[in-house]
């Protein structure tokens, strides 16, 4: 008789499998003892538990009740399985206990859902142009000639590394070339591909900026550089502190530093680009986020500066969104041979993707998706910026010319940490400014963003915030 593969119980537990055509019963039995055989050794049948009667269980896998007592036999010759005269056969066996499959957890209560999204680090992904970008991977997935689909150069494909280079030097002022260009998965990934090639030239020092971005941190010591945390004021990054370290590289958001919002001076600029060439050093400029500029015009970038001393990192996390994994780096001439050979497994992004992304810049699409993120931005952040000063007049504002987030200064004795996670229990997410900070410091202050929420949602997750803060703010 073939066994039922409906069964609820034992014939799905023990997964014995179907009776093959032609050999009805036959080798049943072998397969029902491994079967048991591997539901004691993974702890399903526990030591001391009876087994069904040969009997019952014979009926409720649709054989005979000889293959059941064959293969009950078979296990307590091997010690599996213990039978004793009026009474039930029992497991005799248990795994041991530091090879046995760990038992399930205990399910552990889900964090209360974020309803509102304060946190930086993203754009509004309400707002991606999901017809445009679809036209984009349709018009190159019908146009991509067959050389296109083989194996890709791990700088990228021309086609986008020359859009990336016209696209820099008319937007951003940069020296750049398509040749020096090499299209990669993101700031982080073009970090890690520098900071490879650095240390092959023997820069083993890298000055970071302090507050700074976590991840690029992290992707520098992965490649095992030593780290030097280096100030920020209203300047930007301290040049005179940058000077007293060992570092001959140095990682800075120019245009616009995270998380502190401010703008590297002119003064500072022309410093800094000489102190690459007296240490016979590079800058790392992350343009991360510059496109969004709101009180003046976008500041060009420091590459184009000294090309031959800054390397530009740039993507369009912060423009379209994460989930694209697009990004580009901008190497010095003299540094390109040792990008290469530092990252020789580096794989670029789909080629796909980056003809999308070519074709999306080349017909005009990229700059108007800009130019209304920019607009949308500065209405947005002037919205954030009232019913801040409205229901939070005690704290000050700052960081606000340039972006998709502000800082927002706490008085003196504020809990910050226990109202950031105040405010995530009622379902809002802010950021403390000491997470972004490798020491402590006096200051309180949080980290607000603003690109991914809608302007509706801004009223109530500042009322939110207040009564957060309100709950950990001594006196209040």
């Amino acid at each position: 008789m073939a066994i039922s593969q409906t069964n609820l119980a034992w014939a799905t537990l023990l997964e014995i499998g179907a009776t093959e055509p032609g050999r009805r019963g036959r080798r049943l039995h072998d397969r029902l003892a491994r079967a048991l055989r591997t539901a004691i050794r993974d702890g399903r049948l526990a030591e001391g538990a009876a087994v069904p009667p040969s009997r019952a269980l014979a009926e409720e896998l649709g054989c005979s009740r000889w293959v059941v007592t064959e293969a009950y036999g078979q296990l307590i010759a091997e010690g599996y399985l213990a039978a004793r005269t009026g009474s039930a056969t029992r497991v005799a066996w248990s795994p041991d206990p530091d090879t046995a499959p760990p038992r399930p957890a205990r399910p552990v209560p889900a964090p209360p859902p974020i309803r509102y999204d304060l946190a930086p680090g993203l754009p509004d992904l309400r707002a991606f142009p999901r017809r445009r970008w679809a036209d984009a991977v349709r018009a190159v997935t019908g146009s991509a000639v067959h050389y296109d689909l083989g194996l890709p150069d791990p700088a990228g494909h021309p086609g986008l590394r020359t859009t990336v280079a016209q696209y820099l030097r008319r937007s951003r002022g940069a020296d750049a070339h398509a040749a020096a260009v090499s299209v990669c998965a993101g700031v982080t990934d073009g970090l890690v591909r520098t900071c490879r090639a650095l240390r092959a030239e023997g820069i083993a020092d890298l000055a970071v900026e302090h507050p700074g971005w976590g991840r690029l941190r992290d992707a520098a010591t992965s490649v095992g550089l030593r780290l030097h945390p280096v100030p920020v004021d209203h300047d930007g990054l301290s040049v005179d502190a940058l000077a007293r370290t060992p570092a001959r590289a140095v990682v800075v958001g120019a245009a616009h530093q995270f998380p502190t919002g401010t703008v590297l001076s002119p003064a500072r600029r022309a410093r800094l680009v000489r102190w690459a060439r007296e240490v016979d050093g590079y800058v790392i400029e992350d343009d991360y986020d510059a496109e969004f500029r709101y009180d003046h015009h976008p500041v060009a970038v420091m590459q184009g500066m000294d090309p031959s001393r800054v390397f530009l990192l740039g993507s369009v996390s912060k423009t379209l969104s994460p989930a694209l994994g697009l990004g580009w780096l901008v190497a010095p001439a003299a540094m390109n041979p040792a990008l290469r050979a530092a990252n020789p497994v580096a794989a670029a992004p789909p080629v796909l993707d980056q003809l999308a992304l070519a074709t999306f810049i080349d017909r005009g699409w990229y700059d108007a998706h800009l130019r209304a993120a920019r607009r949308r931005f500065r209405a947005r952040r002037d919205l954030l910026v009232r019913t801040l000063g409205a229901q939070l007049p005690e704290a000050r504002v700052a960081g606000t010319a340039a972006g998709l987030h502000i800082l927002l200064h706490l008085p003196d004795g504020t809990d910050t940490p226990g109202a950031v996670r105040t405010a995530a229990a009622a379902g809002l997410r802010v950021a403390d400014l000491d997470d972004y900070r490798v020491q402590d410091a006096a200051d309180r202050a949080l980290v607000l963003g603003y690109g991914n929420i809608s302007d509706t949602e801004i009223p109530t997750a500042v009322a939110l915030l207040r009564e957060a803060l309100a709950a950990r703010t001594p006196g209040v």
